[in-house]
């Protein structure tokens, strides 16, 4: 198994951002596979959804929010080792030069350790404040990827869609891991799912913990990703699957170590990603939270 954590960026985390760099080197050190950070423009006051796309709150802890671009920048250079992802980028909301020249930055900082994963996000007002229409938010992703595919690819580069357009430019600097880096893709519904079964590199699903673990559903979306894989002419095996578990507050790190011990013996899961934002509020405590689940779920 390979067991990444999530970078200080939300909740009391986020006040301790100028720690990144220490905290990405702990993780390596200890074991870690990997760094992650996720992505939250602006938490409204009065939203019309709520977190997830469920009900109308928004948890506080996303309120304080550090930038991903930044802390993924900061733990490129402070590592040698780990991956560096984002579960998830709401990627619609950027600009595809400007996203592709972020990721770019960071994949070559890395050594091409970057794993970009993307959503299309749940909240109309991040859209609306950046200036786009949240209900054609799923076709702006399938452009932005392949705007990003012709920008990593091609070098003169070019694009030209329904809502985006990319003028032929010089894009002579390319990210370290070639053709690209791997698209890692959120989805839970068939639509979503759908979309990564076409051209997704890796599914980016997740749990929380212990409220919301359901193995038996993520066997069945697994199961159905590979049969419309399959439908595509594409391999399943060439879907890699991420695991994000959240962690609510309260839980041990037994509880998390058997959780993932427990998923990855029944669905085959072999990467997770830990968020301890909601349960821990320090850097130091959160190395050392992640310390104890790696060496929890490696002693079984």
């Amino acid at each position: 198994m390979k067991i990444g954590f999530a970078l200080p960026q939300f909740h009391h985390q986020a006040s301790d951002v100028a720690r990144a760099g220490e905290f990405a080197a702990a993780i390596e050190e200890a074991g870690g596979a990997s760094l992650w950070v996720g992505d939250r423009n602006l938490a409204a006051v009065r939203p019309e959804v709520g977190y997830g796309g469920r009900g109308n709150t928004i948890p506080e802890e996303l309120n304080p929010a550090a930038d991903p671009f930044v802390l993924l920048g900061v733990a490129a250079a402070a590592t040698r080792r780990v991956l560096l992802g984002s579960h998830v980028l709401v990627a619609p909301l950027y600009p595809p030069v400007q996203l592709a020249r972020s990721l770019t930055t960071i994949d070559l900082i890395s050594g091409g350790r970057l794993l970009p994963g993307f959503g299309v996000g749940w909240s109309p007002e991040e859209y609306r404040a950046a200036g786009l229409d949240f209900t054609r938010r799923g076709a702006r992703m399938e452009e932005l990827l392949d705007a990003l595919d012709a920008i990593w690819t091609s070098d003169p580069a070019r694009y030209e869609g329904d809502q985006l357009s990319v003028p032929e430019h010089h894009a002579p600097l390319k990210p370290a891991r070639r053709p690209r880096p791997p698209f890692y893709l959120g989805a839970m519904s068939e639509r979503a799912l759908r979309r990564v079964a076409r051209r997704g590199d890796g599914w980016l699903p997740l749990v929380v913990v212990p409220g919301y673990v359901d193995v038996d559903g993520l066997v069945a979306q697994r199961a159905a990703l590979d049969g419309l894989a399959r439908a595509e002419g594409r391999d399943p095996a060439a879907i890699d699957t991420v695991l994000r578990v959240n962690i609510e507050a309260g839980t041990s790190t037994r509880q998390v170590a058997d959780a993932i011990r427990d998923i990855h013996d029944r669905t085959g899961i072999e990467h997770f990603m830990v968020d301890s934002m909601y349960d821990v509020h320090t850097v130091d405590g959160s190395v050392e939270h992640a310390r104890r689940v790696l060496e929890l779920a490696a002693k079984g």
